[in-house]
């Protein structure tokens, strides 16, 4: 275990404050192009989605707009399935997954639902490779009336008038987890730290609540064929979590604010895989992410 001293910004014991979180903000270093590897990408889906520009997020230094991508000719008689990336924007299989199901599977599934696809949630945490956005704000624990991330609140406006049956978010566990982003979370907030062991592999987040075991299952068989599965720890654990079956694991999705939580649908899964496993590449992550959603929609369609 380690505490909050073991970072360089903040004093142990100490809540960030204004000057912090400045201080934060001003080491961080932009180290990829979210126009270049995701806006380029859109134009080429427009045959086969509408694509909406559904907020621009407003910083001191810059702006982002955020796009969804929609099925064209949305029918209210076909049920919605909501899939989302980035919104931690470090986590580079999720845009990625999510842009490759838009430009290739997804022309399976158009006559069975109304998807839709937002690929890059946190643009600016993208393109500097970080879990937070510039106010030091957590996107993913922050979808919450009156949410102070816009990230979250656009979301949450995009999404608000309709129902879906189903949300798929693409994430990552990554190395970095232990060694930057879960420090800095506990000298920002003034609390220990204890790392977790990081799983080698993918596994799923399903929802306390509502874990719908057989969904989850479907999606672990379906990513199986194109990677391994995370083990559980010694403890039977994956993150700290209990394992409730083999590759998953369940949190409370709404009462912590998740990105996961963000809608009412019945079927809902937190993607999780692993790049930094000796096991994987970046092609091979993608490919569990398009293998997760081809393996949920699968389910929802059989049941």
């Amino acid at each position: 275990m380690t505490t909050n001293n073991a970072y360089p910004i903040g004093q142990v014991g100490q809540k960030w404050q204004q000057a912090e979180k400045q201080q934060w903000l001003n080491a961080q270093k932009t180290k990829r192009s979210y126009a270049d590897d995701v806006l380029s990408q859109l134009s080429a889906l427009a045959d086969h989605f509408d694509i909406e520009e559904y907020a621009k997020l407003e910083y001191d230094f810059g702006t982002f707009p955020v796009f969804a991508l929609g099925s064209l000719n949305w029918d209210k008689s076909k049920p919605n399935v909501l899939i989302t990336g980035g919104v931690h924007g470090y986590e580079t299989s999720g845009v990625f997954g999510a842009l490759r199901f838009a430009a290739t599977a997804a022309q399976n599934y158009h006559h069975k639902f109304n998807l839709m696809i937002v690929p890059c949630i946190s643009p600016w945490a993208y393109e500097t490779i970080n879990r937070w956005n510039p106010l030091a704000i957590d996107p993913n624990r922050s979808f919450y009336a009156n949410s102070p991330a816009q990230e979250s609140a656009a979301l949450m406006k995009l999404v608000s008038d309709l129902d879906f049956v189903m949300h798929i978010d693409l994430h990552e566990t990554t190395d970095t987890d232990n060694s930057e982003f879960r420090p800095a979370l506990a000298a920002r907030d003034a609390i220990e730290h204890q790392e977790w062991a990081i799983p080698d592999g993918f596994y799923t987040v399903g929802d306390t609540e509502n874990p719908c075991a057989d969904f989850q299952k479907a999606i672990i068989e379906s990513v199986e064929k194109v990677t391994h599965i995370a083990p559980a720890d010694e403890s039977g654990r994956i993150i700290g979590a209990p394992v409730a079956q083999k590759g998953v694991i369940n949190y409370a999705l709404k009462s912590l604010s998740l990105c996961a939580g963000v809608t009412e649908a019945k079927f809902v899964s937190t993607t999780e895989v692993y790049p930094d496993s000796p096991k994987v590449d970046a092609e091979n992550c993608i490919q569990a992410q398009v293998a997760a959603i081809t393996g949920a929609l699968d389910f929802i369609l059989k049941n």
